[in-house]
Parts: C-alpha cells; structure tokens; sequence
C-alpha cells in the first residue's frame, strides 16, 4: 500500500466509522425526520449540496496534506498547472457515477439503508474476481473463501428485507453504482495499483479530484434539461436549512472516499480488499440503521442482519489468515532470522538462492536459528515451477536436493506480499528495481530491504544459454555467501567456511 504504509486493518477501520454518519444523514434528509427538515427530501434535490460540500472538503484535504503536487502538471500561459490525464478523468467520470448513485441508492421510498447496501456491496463483490481474473492477477484461495463468506452474509441478511419495496428508479440506480465500478476498476488495474509509490499517488489524487467535479457537472447538465428537482436543488434549496445537511453529506462522503480509495489501490487482488470493505460496509449499515431506529423511529433491521454479521466476521478471518499463519511461524518456529528472496517471477533467481541459502545454513549450523523463503513481485498467474535452466544450474552446484527442503522440482512461484514483508528480517531483492517494488508495497521494510548483492544487480538469464544460468547460479552463491557470513556474526555457532553449497 502506497500510502506510507498505513495498515488494512486502519483503512478498513476508518471507512467503518466514515460511512455511518454518511448512511444516517442520508437517509434522515430523505425520511423527512431531521430538525433540519420536517419534510422528505429527494435524491435530487439533495445531491448539488452534497456535491459542493464535497468539493470544498476535497479541496481542503488536497491542500492541508500537499497533495495536489503529486498531480501532472500542463503548461498554460506560461505556468505549471495541476492536471488529471486522460485515464484518471475517466476514472474520476466512472467514480462520479459510483457516489451519485450511492446517495440516491439511500434516498429510495420503501427501502432500508441495509436493503441498497446488500444490493450494492453484493454486486461489487460478484464483480471483484471477474475483474482480477480478466486482468491475469492472482486470486489467492484466503480470498476465494472471504468473497464466498460475503456472499454468504449478504445473501443472509436479505432474509430481512423480502417486504421492500423496489422500484424501477433503484433498480436502475444500483446498475449504474456497478457499471460506475466496473469502469473504475479497469482503469484503475491497467493504470496504478501496481505497487509503484509515484503512480498510485497520482492516480488517488489525480480521480480523487475528478470524481466530485464530473459529478457537479452532470447535475447541472442535468438542471439545465429541466430536471426539475435538481433545478431546485441549485437554487431554492440551497437557501433552506437542510441544505446544510446536504452538504455534511458531501463531507462524509470525502472522508470515506479517502479510505476506499487507499483499500481499492493496495496492490493484492480486488478479490481481497473488496471482502474487507463491503464487511465494514455491512457494519456501518447495520450502526446506522439501529441508531435511526433509536432515533427517529425508522424500521430496525431483523434478526437475519446478526447472522449475517457472523458470516461478515468469518469473511474477515479468513481474509486475515495468511497474515496470523505467517506471524504465528515467525514466532512458533524459534527461527530469529527469517530471510526472503526476491526476483520478478520467482521461478529462477530467487528460488535458486533459496535453495542455495538452505544449503550454505545447513553446512554452518544454522537452519535452527534462520528460515528462508522466496517470492516474486510479478509471478503470473498460474504460479509457475522453477525454471528448467535454474533446475540444471542448481545440480551442477550439486543441489539436486536439500537438506530438509525437499526437492526444487517441487518449487511453485508465488507474489511478494505486505504480509511476508512484514514477517521477514531482511529481504534480499536480485535487482534495484525489485527493490524499489518492495519497498512501494512496504514501505516499513526500507531498512532491512536490500539488493542480494550490494555491488550491482544479478541479471536475469530467462530464456538465454545453460551456461548464462550457470554463470547466474554461481553469482547467487557468491552473493549469499557473503550476506550469510553477514548474518553468521549475529546468528551462527561457528560462521560459515565454504561459498560452495
């Protein structure tokens, strides 16, 4: 995650706490059951308010944290002029389409917050592992079972909701907030959330400021077509009292907009951050919806909404699995040094030093005290076997086999992670720009992310000679060796004798 590391877990935490006052003004503007209004207010009439409060909360929150200087700049008159490209306007129009819809999805006669908010989150979530499956991005098996206890807790709850009533307008609203995301998630895979610090920033910036603006436009284009509601919306109702409501609407939906943003752009599938925020979404709706019966006297939801939430926390422990499984050896198996080994695709540079690491460990005593492990951070999808050229290159160093890893023929390529980042001691990169990929994934690993060998990077012999994965395998074995005598100080009985494995 781009966004100096910020945890999940905080992010998720935050849209959780964002989204209730958001889902509650909504919905008490709409109901007519605010001091502010003792009449019901449109979806319309309310949007141009919660447009213009959103467009100043946007502008302050670029301003107050510096960063509107990620945005491009273009030259004009002259001077340097902040700018979005062409991919983020075209996110920012899609987004646009996402936050009009939601608060209209709220405004609907007939229906309860938790009602659009199942409908909504429950197409996101059909749509998350079709986007990341089109997009060739590994969806992890944690993943599948989140999006399926999801489904689950969605499909749960609506055995609440069987007496709403949905009309034509929802519907239609609720296939626009989906189409909103799906052109918003294909740009957003083919333009960031790549894992590099520069261009995630621009793009969140970038849409960030082109989302509320693409959204004023449209309403008054839509004003100026004689719609009559948003007519008023523009004029009359911005003189009244709940105009003011309106616009805190806008304002929460800037703070939770932020947070959103941040899960969608974390650089693991779609099908693992979408889990978490439609969670945190069926939690807020739920606070929301009790509190609005305390309240103001609205319908509570049914009991169907508490076993939902069982399938909703069973979805985030599944989510959180691989992150506990890896603290839990870190701690479980005594190892002190955990060392990962990094290269683009993890099936030649990295699993070759792994096994070669293993191998230099065992001839100095040291498998009890370090633990190696390799990754890649642009493994394809499927998880591919270590190369042929590796495989020779590793037995004519005589590692057929190690000693108590198993065979190398065995080896499976899999992606870098945060979590395995954040579990590692050191990790040791083949090159400066794997390196620099780790370091934009975890930022809090600088310090302990390092090149293999600290004189230059170790090329890739893919798809070259026996002999230039030969000449790769023995470069490793220098390079190890010498960052294992580094570790041997700190970790080994007796050091480490011999560079050969």
């Amino acid at each position: 995650m781009f966004d100096h590391g910020i945890h999940m877990g905080w992010l998720t935490f935050g849209y959780f706490v964002a989204y209730i006052p958001y889902a509650m003004l909504v919905k008490a503007l709409a109901s007519g059951v605010t001091p502010l209004a003792s009449q019901p207010v449109s979806g319309f009439e309310m949007l141009p308010a919660a447009v213009l409060g959103q467009l100043v909360a946007m502008v302050l929150f670029l301003c107050v944290t510096g960063r509107w200087r990620h945005m491009r700049r273009i030259g004009i008159g002259g001077r340097r002029i902040p700018m979005a490209g062409r991919e983020t306007l075209a996110a920012g129009f899609f987004t646009s389409l996402i936050i009009g819809a939601t608060t209209m999805n709220y405004t609907f006669a007939g229906v309860s917050i938790l009602f659009m908010l199942l409908l909504m989150r429950g197409g996101v979530l059909i749509l998350s592992p079709m986007i990341d499956v089109t997009d060739g991005r590994p969806v992890m098996k944690h993943s599948w079972l989140g999006l399926l206890l999801s489904l689950i807790a969605v499909s749960v709850a609506l055995g609440d909701v069987n007496s709403y009533h949905l009309t034509l307008a929802a519907v239609l609203s609720v296939l626009v907030y989906l189409a909103g995301y799906l052109g918003r998630f294909d740009i957003m895979s083919r333009v960031a959330k790549n894992g590099v610090v520069a261009t995630d920033r621009r793009f969140f910036v970038e849409e960030h400021a082109a989302a509320p603006l693409w959204l004023a436009v449209l309403l008054g284009a839509g004003a100026l077509a004689g719609q009559p509601q948003l007519a008023a919306g523009f004029t009359t109702f911005l003189a009244t009292p709940a105009a003011l409501g309106a616009a805190g609407i806008g304002v929460a939906y800037e703070v939770l907009f932020v947070f959103a943003s941040l899960i969608y752009l974390d650089r693991r599938e779609y099908t693992w951050g979408v889990p978490a925020w439609a969670f945190a979404s069926l939690m807020s709706g739920l606070v929301a919806s009790y509190a609005l019966a305390w309240l103001a006297g609205l319908v509570a939801p049914g009991s169907s909404q508490l076993i939902a939430l069982a399938f909703g926390v069973g979805a985030a422990a599944a989510l959180a699995w691989p992150s506990a499984v890896l603290w839990w050896r870190s701690r479980g198996t005594g190892a002190a040094c955990r060392v990962l080994f990094v290269c683009g695709g993890n099936t030649c540079r990295s699993p070759m030093a792994e096994v070669i690491a293993w191998a230099q460990a065992a001839e100095a005593g040291l498998v009890h005290v370090l633990r190696f492990s390799s990754a890649g951070v642009a493994t394809p999808l499927p998880a591919r076997p270590m190369a042929v050229g590796a495989r020779s290159a590793l037995a004519d160093l005589g590692l057929r086999r190690v000693p108590g890893r198993g065979n190398p023929r065995r080896h499976r390529a899999r992606p870098v992670t945060s979590e395995l980042c954040l579990v590692s001691s050191v990790i040791y990169c083949m090159t400066g720009a794997h390196r620099d990929r780790v370091i934009a994934m975890a930022p809090e690993a600088e310090g302990r992310t390092l090149r293999l060998d600290p004189y230059g990077d170790i090329p890739d012999p893919e798809g070259q000679s026996p002999e230039a994965y030969r000449q790769c395998a023995q470069h490793i074995q220098r390079s190890v060796h010498v960052r294992l005598c580094e570790l041997a100080e700190s970790y080994g009985p007796r050091g480490i004798t011999s560079g050969r494995g």
